[in-house]
């Protein structure tokens, strides 16, 4: 392989960019469903012939660090049965996907003749099927109770549509004409990301551009292992805690032990036995886990491609347990939970070995999603509602958390979009979607805070069914940082009942509101950082007169007393701080 200069690098970085870039943009500007086009709840990666990431999208990271072991598992299925023209689905977590709602989509791209590259665009699905409305079903004992599991089939043969496969998919599924623009529009996505390849092979050539892609993944390998070697070599532990979501199995313990040597780690993940509840990841999901542990660690510079990750080697633990789930596990909640626990034991486990790295954890997920039969158009609608599971981010050393940027599990890459265009597609009235007072970790930096998404259906009934955690267990905090009022932090789902009364759920449900009634879903914040006695006392009186946190936990949680003016009363303030 020829050697490549700085100059054309960076062009064909740029280039590699602008392919994954446009396939994003096409996927929103086409999609259907609000999962897509509102939450952006999808992401776009291309590889290469090997296959390996060769670059991954500002996306979802339990979508990014799967898409790796799935590629291999696809591309391994069909072996030399792969053609130019052809379109690879799957879904299936027996076959390394994450979970069943997260559809895969697998376009080979072929240049005089040879399989260069692979345009790869993964969506979660409003609908999959099965007993519940938009897949997450938390009395399900067997992945069959869960919706279509999608093993790698072709959706296009050597550029024919077959038409009898892709009907029996969306037969299966909920909301039918939202699946069909959905599809559609992974399937555009794919085809601009390969134009744009073919474009660039046509001006570099294939010599150049796969020796510029080996540099790249090169680079990432440097930029890794430099930030591994500067740890002390030894062996880590770190644990956290998946909560009982309301099946009886008690809390669960997730341990993840790490081992530096050099620029080298191993990581070695104990979990409890798989559960007969949606809890259960398998190899594709946990992978995933692990690999954003490591990054939250790392904050390493791009590029981001599969060169990350070539100084680790992983160990999930024999089969048949949480994190190495294997058939009939259910396990359709396993990107959230227990993904976002599994990935604070790694976390924790090199912040153990790198203490001055540490920062506080972001809340995890804990939202709803909602369905019935439109009263206007007697169709049924289903949606995963993204906007309820916004928790806070974590502080760090230097910062408080983002308010309203989780979950842990997207990092960031979630949108929540507009409330009129949620009421525009589905017959609901959204009464509030704010920030929740006391959500986020005290601390000398403050946790960032969650959300409240208040909705009431229009004119007929509506299913909601409550998923994740975070409604029992605080976010962890860092460096000294306390709970404070931990009922303040916590997660829940409230549902207004005829007589005035409320009904709270703190754990996984499916039940069912009428016209007049409300549900409110409450999501944690992120955890703080630090010493909450040691954040300045202005900076508490600033969070309470902008509604962040209330008078009563300004002199619980941070020992400031206010005036009634809401200025800090300086003697009481030391005196209480002193006590």
């Amino acid at each position: 392989m020829s050697q490549i200069d700085p100059i054309t690098l960076s062009v064909v970085r740029g280039a590699l960019e602008t392919a994954q870039r446009e396939m994003t943009l096409t996927l929103e500007r086409t999609a259907r469903s609000s999962v897509f086009n509102v939450a952006h709840d999808y992401s776009n990666a291309l590889f290469d012939h090997m296959p390996e990431m060769i670059l991954q999208g500002q996306d979802i990271p339990i979508h990014l660090g799967g898409l790796m072991p799935a590629m291999k598992a696809v591309a391994a299925y069909f072996g030399d049965d792969i053609h130019e023209g052809d379109v690879i689905y799957h879904n299936d977590p027996a076959w390394k996907g994450s979970h069943i709602l997260d559809c895969c989509m697998y376009k080979p791209v072929f240049y005089e003749g040879k399989l260069v590259f692979w345009t790869v665009c993964k969506g979660h699905v409003t609908d999959i099927g099965g007993p519940v409305p938009a897949g997450y079903n938390p009395n399900a004992k067997e992945i069959y109770a869960e919706g279509l599991r999608i093993p790698p089939v072709k959706l296009w043969e050597k550029g024919k549509r077959r038409e009898d496969v892709i009907n029996l998919i969306h037969t299966n599924m909920r909301a039918r004409r939202d699946q069909e623009g959905d599809l559609n529009a992974q399937f555009g996505a794919c085809r601009v990301g390969e134009r744009n390849l073919i474009r660039l092979l046509d001006k570099y050539g294939v010599e150049t551009v796969q020796a510029a892609i080996a540099e790249l993944k090169n680079m990432a390998d440097r930029h890794m292992r430099s930030m591994i070697a500067q740890v002390p070599d030894g062996q880590y532990r770190g644990e956290a805690v998946l909560e009982d979501s309301g099946h009886g199995q008690g809390n669960l313990t997730i341990t993840a032990d790490i081992t530096v040597k050099g620029d080298t780690v191993h990581v070695d993940i104990t979990s409890p036995p798989q559960v007969p509840y949606f809890i259960n990841s398998y190899e594709g999901n946990s992978v995933s886990g692990v690999y954003l542990g490591l990054m939250m660690f790392a904050q390493v510079p791009p590029p981001y491609n599969e060169g990350l990750y070539r100084c680790m080697t992983i160990n999930l633990g024999p089969k048949g347990t949480l994190c190495n789930a294997q058939e009939p596990a259910p396990h359709v909640n396993c990107t959230t939970t227990p993904m976002e626990t599994l990935t604070d034991a790694v976390r924790k486990a090199f912040e153990a070995a790198a203490p001055e790295r540490v920062s506080a954890s972001w809340g995890h997920a804990s939202g709803i999603n909602i369905a019935g039969i439109d009263p206007k158009t007697g169709q049924e609608y289903v949606t995963m509602v993204m906007a309820s599971i916004i928790s806070g981010a974590g502080a760090t050393q230097v910062m408080d958390g983002w308010h309203a940027c989780g979950p842990l599990c997207c990092f960031g890459a979630l949108s929540s979009g507009d409330v009129e265009l949620l009421e525009y597609q589905y017959p609901i009235l959204i009464h509030r979607y704010g920030l929740t007072t006391d959500s986020g970790g005290p601390g000398r930096y403050r946790g960032g805070c969650g959300t409240v998404w208040e909705v009431e259906p229009l004119d007929h009934t509506m299913t909601v069914i409550a998923f994740g955690e975070g409604r029992q267990i605080p976010t962890m905090g860092a460096a000294g940082a306390t709970d404070g009022l931990v009922e303040r932090k916590l997660g829940r789902l409230e549902i207004d009942l005829p007589d005035g009364g409320k009904e709270v759920y703190i754990q996984n449900t499916i039940t069912e509101i009428k016209p007049g009634q409300r549900a409110r879903n409450y999501n944690p914040g992120g955890g703080g950082y630090g010493n909450p006695f040691e954040r300045p006392a202005a900076d508490v009186a600033h969070d309470v007169q902008f509604g962040l946190v209330t008078v009563e936990a300004a002199a619980a949680e941070y020992g400031v007393v206010l005036n009634d003016d809401l200025s800090v009363n300086e003697e009481a303030t030391a005196a209480k701080r002193a006590a």
